[in-house]
This record gives C-alpha cells, sequence and structure tokens, in this order.
C-alpha cells in the first residue's frame, strides 16, 4: 500500500509490520520535526566524491590511462554515454545548469564539429576501428536544449555516435526536451532515430509562477509533444517539476498537480528551488521576497508527495517518483538500482563517458569533467587533446564509501556483511566515528540499526541525503556546506 503520513511532534510513531531487513519501497513518512531538524545543506551525491571535490590536477592524461585500460579489458560492460548540448534560446531564472543563451543558430554547428573531433578521440583511446566498435546501451542528452539543435544537427550528432560507437540491441536512448522549441513531427523523427525515453521540462504551470520564473509554457503545448511521442513509440516520458518557486502556494501547486496527474506520466522528478544568486547569475532576477517561506515550502513538499502517492507513484528517492511497473520501481524492488549523473538509473555500474562542453564521465576508479565554457573546450580540442577541465582518481576509501553511500540512497538500507566481503573491512571498527553519529540518528528515528544492517526508516527517507553525509569523509573533515542545497 503506498501511504504517506504526516506527523507532528508527539504524534504515534508509525511502526512497521514488516520484519525484514528494509521497509515497502513505498512507505514513506513525512515528519515536520525532524525536517526542521536535520534540513541542513549537502551534496545530491551523484556520484562519491562529489564534482566539487575534483581537482585539475586530473588532466586528459589521467583520463587517456583510465581509457586505455578498459580497451585492454576487451568489450566488458556496455558504456553509458551523455552528451552536453550547451545552446537555449532564453533564459530561465531558476536554472542553474551550465547553458549557452543565444538566438544565434549559427553557434550550434562550430558545437557540433568539435564535438565530433572529442568523440573520434576518446573512441581511439578505447580501440575503437570500422569493425570493433565499442558497445553502448544508454544515451541521454542533457543540456541547455537539446531540441535547439534543427533536425538535420541532431541527426548529425547521433551519427557521430553511432559512426564510433554500436549501439545495443533493446539500449535505452533519451533526451530532455523543451516544449516549447518542439514544431510537429519532431518527436516521430526522434522516435526513428531511436530515441525512447523523455523527459519534459514543467517546473509549475501556474501562470504567475512561470511569469516570475521567465518559463512561459501551457498545458496543450506541454500534451500535444508527449501525446506525439507516445504516439511515436516513445516507452517512457519523465515531468520535471520544482517546488519551492516564487509566487508558488498550496492551491497553485495543487492545480499543477492536478494537471500533472492528469498526463499520467511513467515518472516524475520533484526538485527543491535552491535559491542561490551568488552562484547563478540568472537567479538575481527573482524576487527573494515571493519565494515560499520554510514552512510554505514544506507544505508544498507534503502536498506532493500525498498526491503523487495517493495517485499510485512510487517514491524512489531524493525527488524521483515513478509508477510501479516502470524500470526504476522494478530494479529498486530487484537490488539492481544505481544513482550517476543521469540520477536514478537501471545501468548497474556502467563506465559513463561524457562529451560536450562540462560533461561529466566515469571511466574505472576514476570521474572527469570536461572544460566548463566553450572557448576553452574549443581550445582543447584544437590542440589535438581530450577537454578534461578537472576529475579525482578514487581512493580505496573513497570506493567503500561510495559503495555505502549508493546502497543508502537506491535500497534505503546497507548490509554491513556485504561491504565488508567486497572491501575487506571491519565494518564497526573502519566506520567507527560514523556509527557513534548514526546512533544519534537513530536516536531521532531516522534509521535503525538492526543487527548487520543500516535501515533508513520511512521517517529518515525525505532526509536520506542527512544519512549520506555521516559517510563523506570529505564533509567530516571540512564542514563548509554553503555551495549545497539543502536537502528539503
Amino acid at each position: 500500500m503506498h501511504r504517506v503520513l504526516t506527523q507532528v511532534k508527539g504524534a504515534e510513531q508509525v511502526r512497521s509490520t514488516v520484519q525484514n531487513m528494509a521497509y515497502p519501497s513505498s512507505e514513506l513518512v513525512i515528519d515536520p520535526v525532524l525536517i526542521r531538524k536535520h534540513d541542513v545543506s549537502g551534496p545530491r551525491y551523484t556520484s562519491y566524491p562529489t564534482a566539487d571535490r575534483f581537482v585539475e590536477a586530473f588532466a586528459d592524461g589521467c583520463l587517456q590511462h583510465r581509457l586505455a585500460e578498459r580497451a585492454a579489458r576487451g568489450p566488458g560492460e556496455p558504456l553509458s554515454i551523455y552528451v552536453h548540448l550547451p545552446f537555449c534560446d532564453t533564459v530561465c531564472y531558476y536554472c542553474g545548469c551550465n547553458k549557452v543563451v543565444t538566438r544565434d543558430h549559427g553557434r550550434s554547428k562550430k558545437y557540433i564539429n568539435t564535438l565530433s573531433r572529442e568523440i573520434a578521440l576518446t573512441a581511439a583511446q578505447l580501440g575503437a576501428t570500422r569493425d570493433a566498435r565499442p558497445r553502448y546501451s544508454q544515451l541521454h542528452w542533457g543540456g541547455g536544449t537539446p531540441t535547439f539543435l534543427s533536425r538535420e544537427e541532431m541527426a548529425a550528432v547521433a551519427g557521430l555516435i553511432d559512426a564510433h560507437f554500436r549501439r545495443e540491441s533493446g539500449a535505452e536512448l533519451s533526451l530532455e526536451v523543451d516544449p516549447r522549441r518542439v514544431e510537429e513531427g519532431r518527436m516521430a523523427f526522434l522516435a526513428e532515430m531511436g530515441f525512447n525515453r523523455l523527459s519534459v521540462g514543467v517546473q509549475d504551470f501556474d501562470a504567475r509562477v512561470q511569469q516570475a520564473v521567465h518559463r512561459v509554457q501551457s498545458v496543450e503545448e506541454t500534451r500535444r509533444v508527449i501525446d506525439e511521442a507516445r504516439a511515436s513509440g516513445f516507452r517512457s516520458v519523465n515531468l520535471d517539476l520544482i517546488y519551492g518557486l516564487p509566487l508558488q502556494t498550496l492551491d497553485s501547486f495543487n492545480a499543477t498537480l492536478d494537471k500533472v496527474l492528469d498526463i499520467s506520466p511513467d515518472r516524475i522528478a520533484l526538485y527543491s528551488y535552491a535559491h542561490l544568486p551568488s552562484l547563478f547569475k540568472p537567479q538575481r532576477r527573482i524576487h527573494e521576497a515571493d519565494l515560499p517561506v520554510p514552512e510554505g515550502k514544506l507544505q508544498i513538499l507534503t502536498l506532493a508527495i500525498g498526491r503523487l502517492t495517493r495517485a499510485g507513484y512510487v517514491y524512489i528517492g531524493m525527488d524521483h517518483f515513478a509508477k510501479p511497473g516502470d524500470e526504476l520501481a522494478v530494479a529498486q524492488g530487484q537490488g539492481r538500482l544505481q544513482r550517476n549523473f543521469q540520477g536514478y538509473s537501471t545501468q548497474a555500474g556502467s563506465d559513463m563517458l561524457g562529451f560536450g562542453v562540462s560533461a561529466i564521465g566515469r571511466v574505472g576508479p576514476s570521474y572527469y569533467q570536461n572544460e566548463k565554457t566553450l572557448d576553452a573546450y574549443y581550445a582543447a580540442l584544437d590542440a589535438g587533446r581530450l577537454p578534461v577541465w578537472r576529475g579525482v582518481e578514487l581512493t580505496a576509501d573513497d570506493l567503500v564509501r561510495r559503495a555505502v553511500i549508493q546502497s543508502l540512497t537506491c535500497n534505503f538500507s546497507v548490509s554491513l556483511e556485504s561491504i565488508e566481503l567486497s572491501w575487506l573491512i571491519d565494518f564497526r571498527s573502519y566506520f567507527a566515528a560514523e556509527m557513534r553519529d548514526l546512533r544519534l540518528l537513530a536516536d531521532d528515528g531516522l534509521v535503525e540499526l538492526r543487527g548487520d544492517w543500516i535501515v533508513v526508516t520511512p521517517r529518515g527517507r525525505l532526509l536520506v541525503r542527512a544519512v549520506c553525509m555521516v559517510f563523506d569523509r570529505y564533509l567530516r573533515e571540512k564542514k563548509q556546506r554553503a555551495s549545497y542545497s539543502k536537502v528539503i
């Protein structure tokens, strides 16, 4: 049964009747008192170590070494590929993505030409030949706005990938779409190219909110794109929503949820708006006085979770919901769920190649990120080198902590025995300080320490980032968290 319970101080604690090592994946409790206490700034853990721990000492030579290692090992698991397409023709004030706002569509031609050199260089490092191309089973185009590109340009980018990498049968091909920039027939065209998953930015359907964040988008144009995608064979549709935007109210967001549930997407991402105008210049155009107060923001989140779960969506974790038959929900039930730079994924442990400006990838025990500006990205490839800006080689300590954090974010539990067998440590000795901190969280009801298991309770699931932070060595050594968004 999918349920959301709102608790206040003094209310009777909900006890699960489930006696195994974890609660049902759908069980979730919203406890305002605990949220106020533990709603600190912290990472989203799409990687560990997080990207702010990457160092510029990790250069293109380090990535070449890891690519060569992979090539020497043989085909291995199929790759995951991310392509960053940074262009937008308008700016959304809330956005913190790496983007280039321009109405000059001629700029994308140079970008694609340079992208082709990066893809070719990377494939060569992996030992690709015409007859033996590395395989990939997952491809995602993000941005920016990928649909900024013309049909011919999109076909060119897809052709670049398939010229150097071999697509697996049944591969997952997804992209982000701005319905305001999608003409009739574009989704059918993308389906013919092989795309089968769609992520649509909505954020909020209320007209006043849309004007306040400079993203005016009607329900009708959103539905048109989604209906065409479904009719063309797309097997999954995700909608992105944001709570905490300027001028949002309980009533206005309730009306947005009416429209979202009528569309009935397969997945929903419900993100918390993080107002960080010192980091993201477009946010300076948002009037801080128009933002919901923290209590109002929590009420909007409570409303949304209640409506989504009553409508049958399963809470996957962090800020993601999915229908019970969706691949994410199935993977979580089977213990196969993963978390990476694209969010939650069913691709267990795949190396991920990041192409394009600011793109992040993972190869073996390392992460890397490309140059953050177009000028630096172009200069690197003009010089014939991979455009690596920074990265990190994971230590043995990083790897074991990553395994623990992955298990918490994906399964809401950790098997101490499994970690000990995989990493040859004594968990309680290795994480002695962390276990002391966990006992404090256990006293608050966020986790339960059950013999050889750490289990995040239904009350702790919305705060799982705070639980993960206990195992983050970098945060333990340096308490500065100002650049992170709040947990809630």
